[in-house]
């Protein structure tokens, strides 16, 4: 049983303990259907809460948990990521990857060269672009089979053929 990371608290929403979620998913529609998600800084430490509404947004979903009854109480989970069990997302076909499954891998160019690490991930309309931190500073990468040549995420590596001027080296 694994846990996906699906968004972050980013801020409080009014008086009544709602919270503010940038979200990974593609749509919200996945979480109208849960009765619950884990919320916790990191995996191992995530707790679970009553998933009592679900308003979406643009990027965004307004989540109301159970138990987060006032601002005070929502304040205390602020900056912490949403997860939901892994068996509770459908599978996708072979070539396509959840954001969580994406965000945290290490970049190589294909020559080997280390580039940094997969920090967010955002849409665009026509493809995502990953966000790519480290040692060439921030390299935005257009989630197309031109730039990213493969993506194993059992090695935890992203390997892509950076674009002429892309970055100075």
């Amino acid at each position: 049983m694994g846990l996906l990371e699906i968004g972050r608290i980013v801020r409080c929403h009014g008086l009544t303990g709602r919270l503010k979620v940038l979200s990974y998913l593609e749509s919200p529609d996945l979480l109208t259907h849960l009765s619950e998600v884990l919320v916790g800084r990191r995996a191992e430490d995530a707790v679970p809460f009553p998933l009592e509404a679900v308003q979406p947004g643009k990027g965004s979903v307004i989540l109301k948990l159970g138990g987060v009854e006032d601002r005070e109480a929502a304040v205390k989970l602020l900056r912490s990521s949403i997860f939901i069990q892994s068996e509770w997302m459908k599978e996708l076909p072979e070539g396509e990857y959840y954001w969580s499954e994406i965000i945290g891998l290490r970049v190589l160019s294909e020559e080997g060269r280390p580039l940094g690490t997969i920090a967010s991930v955002f849409p665009t309309g026509s493809n995502d672009v990953y966000v790519c931190t480290g040692t060439e500073g921030e390299i935005l990468l257009p989630a197309i089979a031109d730039v990213v040549k493969k993506i194993d995420t059992d090695r935890g590596i992203m390997v892509v053929r950076l674009p002429e001027g892309l970055t100075e080296a």
